[in-house]
C-alpha cells in the first residue's frame, strides 16, 4: 500500500538545535530511497507502507545512537485505495483550483 506521512521527530535531552540530528534523519530517508520533502516543522515522506514505516524506525535507532536519549514523534498519515496519489499531485490540485 502506498503511503504519505507528515514526521516530526523531536530528540529531547540534546540541547536547543535539532538540526544536526534531522540531518541524520534525512540521510537515513535518502539512503532508503524514498521521496521526501523537507518542511520548517516537518518532513513529507511517500512510498511504500512497510518501507515508510521502516525508515521511521531507521530514523529513531539512528537518533538514539548519536546520543538523544529520548525521541517524542508526532505522524499524519495519509493512504488512498482508488488511486496512488503523490504528495506533489495533492499540493498541484490545491494549486490549481
Amino acid at each position: 500500500m502506498f503511503v504519505s506521512i507528515d514526521l516530526c521527530l523531536v530528540p529531547i535531552g540534546v540541547g536547543t538545535s535539532l538540526s544536526p540530528y534531522i540531518k541524520e534523519c534525512i540521510e537515513v530517508i535518502k539512503n532508503e530511497g524514498l521521496n521526501y520533502e523537507l518542511g520548517a516543522n516537518g518532513t513529507a515522506i511517500e512510498g511504500d507502507w512497510d518501507k515508510v514505516f521502516e525508515c521511521v524506525k531507521k530514523c529513531h535507532k539512528t537518533i538514539h545512537s548519536k546520543g538523544a536519549p529520548r525521541i517524542y514523534t508526532t505522524m499524519k498519515v495519509n493512504t488512498r485505495t482508488d488511486k496512488e496519489q503523490k504528495f506533489s499531485d495533492k499540493v498541484k490540485s490545491v494549486l490549481e483550483n
